[in-house]
């Protein structure tokens, strides 16, 4: 397993929580078997509003190309790409994961590692949502959709261990349920939607600087 997922690092939440400056500064979706179709119908319900720096981290074989990014940008108005190392994060835009590298999540940027596969999978998701958790902290938010494993689950933890939020699909909902089903074990607490209300969920949240979002 990946360093990153072995390293220790404090899970207590963000000193700076109750200074203010609410908002969001990057928000991880993770998701396998299903993935694209499922993604697809998020984005179909995302306002064009939408300017929360979004990285899409799917199981991808390690050959496969950069047409996944052209494939989505086919269903959104939001600037969509394959993330490349040292990228800012910028808002608004929609970061692919690309094929066999694990995308982490530094402050104000994007870095691509090979380190070793985590659940067989590089990209993996916990990679990403672990980076941009402690990264971020509070700030963070983590969305685990349809899928056949277990990946997600203690990224997902780490990002509601430091206070972000964890959006799950509904498992019922889910194309392949193992995927939410693990992640809702892991995160109890976490928000359980269908598709459509994650993307009105995630289109409500304000970047960092805004309004507080609704409950």
């Amino acid at each position: 397993m990946s360093a990153w997922i072995l390293r220790k690092r404090s899970t207590e939440k963000s000193d700076d929580r109750a200074a203010g400056s609410p908002g969001y500064s990057v928000v991880v979706i993770g998701t396998s078997w299903g993935g694209l179709a499922a993604v697809r119908g998020l984005f179909a319900s995302l306002p064009p509003e939408y300017d929360i720096p979004t990285i899409i981290v799917q199981h991808r074989h390690r050959d496969s190309d950069a047409l996944l990014a052209r494939f989505l940008q086919s269903f959104t108005s939001l600037p969509v790409c394959e993330a490349e190392d040292k990228q800012p994060l910028e808002a608004g835009r929609v970061f692919i994961a690309p094929s066999n590298y694990h995308t982490l999540v530094e402050p104000g940027y994007l870095a691509l590692s090979t380190e070793a596969p985590v659940h067989h999978s590089r990209p993996s998701i916990d990679v990403t949502m672990t980076s941009a958790a402690d990264a971020y902290g509070h700030r963070a938010v983590g969305v685990v959709l349809t899928g056949a494993n277990d990946d997600g689950r203690e990224g997902l933890r780490r990002i509601a261990d430091m206070g972000g939020l964890a959006v799950v699909q509904d498992p019922a909902s889910a194309e392949v349920p193992v995927m939410p089903r693990t992640a809702l074990e892991a995160v109890p607490t976490a928000r359980v939607f269908t598709l459509d209300r994650i993307g009105h969920f995630l289109g409500a949240l304000p970047p960092l600087g805004r309004a507080s979002p609704a409950s």
